[in-house]
């Protein structure tokens, strides 16, 4: 049903085409060249009054990096299961090593640092003995970082891995109360096998909830926000904040509202930006992309938790996939203040960074010309809300404490943080 509306194989071929090559770039061979070519242009920002500097490079496939403080960054790196640190631009050295499971999307996949109390939250699928080893499971654990190393780890949430292995999302991201964290999870590939699709990726008689498919959030300590629940009280739907997701590297709060909001893949088309309100449903499996725009959707057959999750469509939609990844409001006016507390989405293809503003309710983007439908039906139509591109495979998108914007990304076969500075600053 999904994909009747598609109006031609050749969308789908690319599409596939796409997703497919991603798998390749985030597996244990990574292949970044067959994604964009030989890397013959530098990373180009539509901005001459930005400059970008190579801040850090060096690293192996880093998919998450979080400050600890002034020019000190923590980066982890997916297929390896080590967490590095950068001071100054030099790694200087590894601060934790972990057995991870890394085939396909698997591996070391979030990162995020509280202020009060300093922990350190990782997102790992986790082995016994070395890295690609047998899986015990996708699992969240805290942290204390103690001069140079991460000690005291604490396991707050031990989550499904089968049937796997791509879909296990990993971004981590500290609440606007300052005393939770919230957690993306992807349904896991249940590749149509029946057993595996729950309530919360909208089969109404399916199984009930197992950590998958949602957003979650819980406190520091492990445990549930709010005793009643968004969706209900039993565990663990009283840990879900949104659900019918299907796979996702992207989520961040919005610093005027508090608001959630995310990046989806999609299947072979239509790849979203979400308003992520409480109960939110994104409404996986039975849609993907606007309702609009998909012949036989209805909303009755969406799992609705007793009138307690509501469905939404996407803020916005690419018609051909671009692989979104890492969102990030830009809390500085740094860079300008046409920049200030506007979303920056990050991408695989093509490694382009899209720039969008907010009306003035910020439940919605400002879109124009050909994008006022909110749908990208080509590439073409993307070209206003570009902000730069050529980035390689973009993982990461963080305001750094100096108000400067951080790029994280596998650039030409290695780990690269970019930063993007005024141009009158640059020594």
């Amino acid at each position: 049903m999904l994909n009747t509306y598609v109006k031609n194989n050749r969308k789908i071929a690319i599409s596939i085409l796409v997703s497919s090559i991603f798998l390749l770039l985030i597996g244990q061979n990574i292949c970044v060249f067959a994604q964009t070519g030989k890397y013959s242009e530098l990373p180009q920002v539509n901005n001459t009054n930005l400059h970008l500097q190579v801040y850090s490079h060096g690293f192996k496939f880093p998919t998450g990096m979080s400050f600890l403080g002034p020019d000190d960054i923590l980066i982890i790196e997916k297929n390896t299961g080590k967490v590095k640190e950068i001071k100054n631009g030099t790694v200087s050295g590894t601060v934790l090593d972990v057995n991870v499971a890394n085939i396909s999307e698997r591996g070391l996949l979030g990162i995020a640092v509280s202020d009060k109390p300093k922990y350190v939250f990782l997102y790992y699928t986790e082995t016994e003995d070395v890295d690609g080893g047998k899986v015990l499971g996708n699992r969240l654990y805290r942290y204390e970082y103690d001069n140079g190393k991460l000690i005291n780890p604490k396991l707050l949430l031990d989550l499904p891995t089968i049937p796997g292995p791509s879909h296990n999302g990993g971004v981590l991201k500290i609440g606007p109360d300052k005393q939770s964290v919230y957690l993306v999870i992807g349904n896991l590939n249940y590749a149509q096998n029946e057993t595996f699709i729950t309530k919360t990726q909208n089969k109404k008689n399916g199984p009930p909830p197992d950590g998958r498919g949602g957003v979650l959030r819980i406190t520091f300590d492990g445990g549930v926000v709010d005793k009643k629940g968004i969706l209900g009280n039993e565990d663990p739907l009283n840990k879900y904040y949104s659900y019918g997701i299907r796979n996702s590297f992207g989520i961040g709060f919005d610093p005027l509202t508090g608001n959630l909001w995310d990046s989806e893949n999609g299947r072979s088309t239509d790849d979203e930006i979400n308003l992520v309100l409480p109960g939110f449903n994104s409404g996986w499996r039975e849609i993907i992309g606007l309702s609009n725009m998909t012949p036989g959707f209805n909303r009755e057959n969406l799992e609705d938790f007793g009138g307690k999750g509501v469905y939404r469509d996407p803020e916005f939609v690419w018609r051909d996939t671009v692989a979104p990844t890492s969102i990030l409001f830009f809390d500085s006016d740094n860079l300008g203040t046409n920049y200030k507390d506007t979303l920056f989405v990050g991408s695989v293809k093509n490694g382009t960074i899209f720039n969008f503003e907010l009306d003035k309710t910020r439940t919605h983007l400002v879109l124009s010309g050909p994008l006022q439908d909110k749908v990208a039906e080509t590439n073409n139509e993307t070209g206003g809300v570009i902000f730069g591109n050529n980035f390689g495979v973009i993982t990461d998108l963080e305001t750094g404490p100096d108000d400067n914007l951080y790029v994280l990304s596998n650039y030409k076969h290695e780990g690269t943080i970019f930063k993007l500075i005024p141009s009158n600053k640059n020594n």
